[in-house]
């Protein structure tokens, strides 16, 4: 399975029951630096899930911690984030991999349910 061995090296795949909340936060990234508060509020924006405080911390200190996202320097209390060039190639391979599967499953469900 080449394509999965890719999302391997990217490193979204060791992430576990987090790799939905990485996918989400490192989305927000994509955009810009951000601090928690705002990437809590543009992931709720844009995919409708509100992140727990808790989820949000543990997925950041794993993004860190593998090099996927950096902590800049804090603006008043606020420790904005940003996306490193590993963190976007993960979330590349990653996202192109989700793609594969959805479009997949809506053409088997196209072919054998029909449009509804």
């Amino acid at each position: 399975m080449a394509n999965r061995d890719t999302a391997d090296d990217a490193g979204l795949v060791g992430f576990g029951r987090y790799a939905g909340p990485a996918t989400l936060i490192l989305s927000s990234l994509a955009e810009g630096a951000k601090h928690g508060y705002a990437l809590t509020k543009d992931v709720e924006e844009f995919a409708g899930v509100r992140l727990a405080p808790g989820t949000l911390y543990e997925a950041l200190a794993r993004l860190e911690s593998q090099g996927m996202i950096e902590a800049l320097e804090a603006e008043d209390r606020r420790r904005p984030y940003r996306l490193t060039a590993a963190g976007a190639a993960a979330l590349r391979a990653h996202l192109a991999a989700q793609r594969r599967a959805t479009e997949t499953g809506l053409r088997r469900l196209a072919a054998n349910w029909g449009r509804a």
